[in-house]
């Protein structure tokens, strides 16, 4: 029996708003959906505005399985939103409201408390764009265990030092292909391959887990000095919305539940792909369509023991 991984996602919640509708949405709350639907025990750090948009963002929270007891309620300032505007390939790009609720969390006694229980700590580098979310989050990531840093690029929501503060800081780092280039290039790199690159970053910032996505070319994976590859899955791209998200959350999960780096990576590629497939960030994905969208791969061996792991609470 697979251990009950216990969790803690910090940052921003709020809505995504597309030209016709919206979904609800932040990667910090995709990722603890997520992890949620695959069996981990998460709490939520986070903020929303004492609003209607709020209060249905803490209901979302709570019908997925998902503590809530440290999102804290803001009556100075609303629920975040973010406006979403697709290209004809489906990737988007992000109008990020400010200041928003989650820009606004405070320090408290019961949210260092949950963050030392847990047996890892997820941030990303938008929410710490204001001094009060980014002191929280200093804080908390002085206690906790495992620190998983989804580094998340939002121009102009960052700066370059506190990048690499929060870098340093992790055991894990995620980037995507275009933000390794940049942060490599930042810090002088020069490196000419992306395996080069991805060690000299593993090297710089003392960190023994790397993860690089490449859009529809897949993810690589550096993981106890050994790199693994996916070479990616090809389906019809709705949008991408959460796609990167998923695939964080499963590789998390996949990983720290003991599995194979290159059968987590798969796992998480897969994820990723059925989400970009679909409308929205955090489309529900059953054990059987998971197992079939990786059986009908080669890359993916169908009677490893390591292929019968999802599961749904």
């Amino acid at each position: 029996m697979e251990k009950k991984l216990k969790g803690v996602s910090f940052g921003e919640i709020l809505f995504d708003v597309f030209l016709e509708h919206k979904k609800i949405g932040g990667a910090p709350l995709n990722v603890a959906s997520r992890l949620s639907s695959l069996g981990a025990d998460i709490a939520m750090i986070s903020a929303v505005g004492n609003d209607a948009n709020g209060k249905i963002l803490v209901n979302y929270l709570k019908d997925a399985g998902i503590n809530t007891e440290a999102v804290q309620v803001n009556d100075t300032y609303s629920t975040g939103i973010v406006n979403v505007i697709l290209n004809e390939k489906g990737n988007a790009s992000y109008d990020i409201n400010y200041p928003a609720a989650w820009d606004k969390i405070e320090k408290s006694v019961e949210n260092i408390a949950i963050v030392k229980d847990a047996d890892f700590f997820v941030y990303g580098s938008l929410s710490s764009r204001d001094s009060v979310s980014r002191e929280t989050l200093k804080e908390l990531l002085a206690v906790a265990k495992y620190k998983i840093f989804d580094v998340n690029l939002r121009i102009p929501h960052y700066t370059k030092a506190n990048i690499l503060d929060l870098m340093n800081e992790a055991d894990f780092l995620k980037f995507n292909d275009d933000e390794l280039n940049e942060i490599c290039e930042d810090l002088h790199s020069n490196k000419k391959s992306l395996e080069q690159n991805i060690k000299f970053i593993a090297e710089k910032t003392n960190t023994p887990t790397v993860c690089v996505t490449l859009g529809s070319h897949g993810a690589v994976l550096f993981h106890q000095n050994k790199f693994y590859h996916n070479s990616g899955f090809k389906v019809n791209v709705v949008d991408t919305v959460g796609s990167g998200d998923s695939f964080l959350a499963s590789l998390i999960f996949m990983l720290l539940n003991g599995k194979s780096p290159q059968y987590a990576i798969n796992f998480a590629s897969a994820i990723g792909s059925i989400v970009a497939q679909s409308e929205g960030a955090n489309p529900v994905i059953s054990q059987s369509e998971i197992e079939d969208f990786l059986c009908g791969f080669e890359q993916t061996d169908c009677n490893s023991e390591e292929s019968n792991t999802f599961s749904n609470n």
